[in-house]
């Protein structure tokens, strides 16, 4: 005789009640300890303590998780309690039993399999031998922990065999307190939630996790639904899916387990009924009522509906985004932008209005824009799913019953869990949330224009790193030399590594010559010789030497005055002036042109041209002939320049009419402003990539790498005609790839070949869904049974809401009731695999879903 229960999973305690201590400590925060709830809870815990008739032995307890069961009273979790006594069983100690090493959802720990042997009867046989006088085991009390997600506490049934039924909840504080009617009420509807969503969620599961029906018939679903309704304003409390910053009515856990519940059955009559007595509360559930008119194909009553809400509350996000997606599938997609866009400007914190944008932008082909939308993207923290640590047990119990079909999912294999090092580190399968969902968006960008196109439309709509160090440099060395020309004095660094240079020329002879020294402003700097001469020789040089200085402004003034002087006397016609050797026309010349249109040249060349004139004839004794030369050659445009592509800062007022020294140093600060405007101009556009953003692209290099190189090899392998070979865990990894990247045909032919090379649940899903999609009935079946044995074999006895009961309801609403049903007959499968699979086909037809009568 053992201690162990019959077809249900155990965790051998090391000490009494250290998993209800654990539960206790998760509520709140205690000292050395943290941690919340912070969705919808952890699974229900089964603790249980069994005893031995014999005196002297030891109590042993063991707990296991469990979801679906009826938490509506205590009545109800007693029952559950008081029904694990039946399922003690005897097993002989035989050698038999070994351990068996099984990967158990990426776990590291390794579980005890007492593994049943055909032979022996007591694996088989139904009857009541282990209720006999001889059983030593028995359960001698039991506690159920429900985690109450409205009220945030956990509610207990213990019960004693024999003896009565006590049931209270324990706050965040560790506090017991009475479970009363209303936090019965939130109890049931919280187990059913997490029942229903976390029914198939690859974070929520956990060995040893038994989870039943949550809605096994129809009287339970009328329950579901009234419960459901009572509590619905209070579901904005209970959060929603990481997409969702701030949960709303219609926005949150509850609302997403309703629509669920329906839609994976194609019953949206449920919802339509349930919605409706609720939008006269709330017109915001116009949203969630029109969604389901549209899945009864009653879209007129669906477009009234949003038509009436909208006139109450304008600015919901909520009926703006149905309303797009109605477009969008009418191809009316400039419709459909709009009100994106409006929603964006209702909720602009929300993950949700921008990533609804974003995918307008993609369906319109505008892919820059689509970029832009998504780098503004708010990304959320994605919060894990609430599963409790527990105490390392003593011993793991985790019976196969004997009525499986182990052929079905034999995996024995253990080569065909080897995997390439170079796929196992990719890094995609590990985004969660919004990153999950703007990597989604980003394949669908990808694989709609392809990775060199998309890498294009980045540069464009994005600031390069490349862009911004050449950006950076060029304002840097124009900001340096609008120093210098700003007539700067040396530091006093530049000042002594000046001194030392001029002295080690001064002692080598090679002196530079007056005229090759210049300051900034242009004008010499005095040149102290040290030699022998006498100080009459060093004045008379220096007067020398001014006296040529001043003879040469005085020709320059002269030449100045002359010039201006004819240019007073010169008629300057429309079509062009010829070239006298004056620059200072051919400045005229250019803000005539520039300025003034080609009707009125005429009367402005004219007027300007006397303008100048005065002005010149005024001013012509301050300006040398050297800065008027420059001045115009700047001005003038080349011969295959047009004047249109003459910067604006080049024609700005008359740069003739300043002095030498302020118009260098005016003009070079124009000339920095507009470098400064030219250099940054190329960037006004374009924006800062996030960084998120910018890892999202690294992580779809890594994929698109990874893809290619799978590709090519199976190009280059069918070229030579030999036969390709990878593991079966290898094939899994490219399917998932492929799927990223929106390949389905790959993806469906790698997931064939997992499936042909090793059991994969993973795989058999996605191929279930691939076959569901296509119509594909005969295949289908066959996948479906495959994954019925292996829930069964994982303590998985829930058949809605799972992806087989998906699935099949699909094809049923397609292809009819009969004709799956005739399906599975024909395959011919044993009669215990033939129970599992009717479940569902029997539930079909129980719930009435469409198809059910055909």
């Amino acid at each position: 005789m053992t201690d162990n229960l019959r077809d249900i999973p155990e965790f051998i305690e090391k000490e009494l009640g250290e998993s209800l201590h654990a539960r206790t400590e998760a509520l709140g925060t205690f000292p050395y300890h943290d941690g919340t709830f912070r969705e919808l809870g952890a699974p229900d815990l089964c603790h249980i303590i069994k005893v031995n008739s014999k005196p002297g032995v030891k109590e042993t307890s063991s707990y296991h998780y469990v979801s679906g069961v009826d938490a509506s009273s205590s009545a109800t979790l007693a029952a559950y309690l008081n029904s694990l006594t039946y399922a003690l069983r005897c097993t002989f100690n035989s050698n038999r039993s070994f351990l068996q090493e099984h990967p158990t959802n990426n776990l590291s720990l390794y579980f005890r399999y007492e593994l049943p042997i055909a032979g022996f009867e007591c694996f088989k046989d139904e009857s009541h031998a282990w209720f006999s006088k001889g059983a030593s085991w028995r359960i001698r009390s039991g506690v159920y922990c429900c985690y109450n997600v409205f009220s945030r506490v956990d509610v207990r049934v213990e019960v004693k065999i024999p003896g009565g039924v006590e049931s209270y909840a324990v706050n965040m504080r560790g506090e017991r307190q009475d479970a009363t009617a209303a936090i019965w009420h939130e109890t049931y509807l919280s187990a059913l939630m997490r029942a229903i969503l976390y029914s198939d969620d690859a974070n929520y599961r956990i060995p040893g996790f038994r989870k039943m029906d949550p809605v096994p018939d129809a009287t339970a679903e009328k329950r579901f639904f009234e419960v459901a309704e009572h509590l619905f304003f209070r579901g904005w409390s209970l959060g929603s899916n990481p997409e969702i910053q701030i949960p709303t009515i219609v926005n949150n856990h509850l609302t997403a387990a309703i629509m669920k519940y329906c839609q994976e059955s194609f019953r949206y009559d449920l919802a339509t009924k349930f919605f409706e007595r609720l939008l006269k509360h709330e017109p915001d559930v116009a949203s969630l009522l029109a969604q389901a008119y549209i899945g009864t194909d009653e879209e007129l009553k669906a477009i009234n509906v949003l038509y009436d809400a909208l006139k109450e509350v304008p600015q919901s996000y909520a009926l703006l985004h149905v309303q797009s997606d109605f477009l969008r599938g009418k191809g009316k997609l400039e419709m459909a932008l709009r009100l994106s866009k409006q929603a964006v400007n209702c909720a602009p914190s929300e993950f949700i209005t921008w990533s609804k944008l974003t995918e307008v932008y993609i369906d319109l082909g505008d892919y820059e824009s689509a970029l832009l939308t998504l780098n503004s993207c708010p990304m959320f923290t994605f919060n894990e799913r609430d599963l409790q640590r527990m105490p390392k047990p003593a011993k793991v119990h985790l019976p196969i019953r004997s009525d499986i079909d182990l052929s079905l999912i034999d995996d024995e294999t253990g080569r065909e869990h080897e995997a390439d090092p170079a796929l196992l580190r990719l890094p995609a399968p590990s985004l969660r949330g919004t990153f999950a969902s703007a990597y989604s968006l980003l394949t669908r960008l990808v694989a709609k224009i392809g990775w060199d196109e998309l890498l294009r439309s980045r540069s464009t709509v994005f600031v390069m790193e490349e862009e911004y160090r050449q950006q950076k440099e060029a304002e840097e060395s124009v900001r340096k030399g609008s120093h210098s020309h700003r007539g700067r004095g040396p530091s006093e660094e530049e000042y002594r590594q000046g001194q030392d240079t001029y002295d080690n020329e001064a002692a080598s002879g090679d002196v530079p010559t007056r005229d090759q020294l210049l300051s900034p402003n242009g004008t010499p700097i005095p040149i102290i010789k040290i030699s022998t001469e006498s100080e009459r020789e060093r004045e008379q040089e220096e007067a020398e030497e001014e006296a040529r200085v001043k003879a040469e402004a005085e020709a320059a003034a002269a030449t100045v005055a002359e010039t201006a002087a004819i240019a007073a006397s010169t008629t300057i016609a429309t079509d062009g002036v010829e070239d006298t050797g004056d620059q200072s026309l051919e400045d005229i010349k250019l803000d005539d042109m520039s300025i003034n249109s080609d009707k009125d040249k005429d009367e402005d060349a004219s007027a300007k041209a006397s303008d100048e004139a005065q002005e010149e004839d005024s001013n012509g004794a301050e300006e040398s002939s050297t800065g008027a030369k420059e001045t115009a050659d700047e001005s003038t445009p080349k011969p295959d320049q047009s004047l249109d592509d003459v910067p604006l800062y080049s024609v700005k007022g008359k740069s003739i009419e300043r002095p030498s020294v302020a118009a260098a140093t005016e003009d070079d600060d124009d000339k920095e402003n507009s470098d400064e405007v030219e250099l940054s101009f190329s960037f006004s556009n374009k924006r800062l990539c996030d960084r998120w953003l910018d890892n999202l692209f690294m992580v779809l290099y890594e994929d698109l790498r990874q893809y290619t190189i799978w590709r090519a090899e199976v190009q280059h392998y069918s070229t030579v005609g030999a036969a390709y070979r990878k593991s079966g865990t290898d094939w899994e990894i490219y399917g998932d790839l492929a799927l990223r990247l929106h390949h389905r045909e790959e993806a469906k032919e790698a997931y064939q070949r997992c499936a042909d090379q090793k059991f994969s649940a993973k795989a058999l899903v996605k191929l279930l869904e691939i076959y569901a999609d296509e119509g594909d009935l005969h295949k289908a079946m066959e996948v479906s049974i495959k994954l019925c044995v292996y829930h069964e074999r994982w303590y998985n006895e829930a058949v809605f809401p799972t992806a087989v009961a998906y699935n099949l309801n699909k094809l049923i609403q397609v292809e009819g009731w009969a004709k799956v049903h005739n399906m599975l007959i024909a395959l011919n499968t044993s009669p215990a695999v033939y129970k599992l699979v009717s479940r569902y086909l029997q539930r079909a037809k129980t719930f009435e879903v469409p198809g059910h009568g055909r």
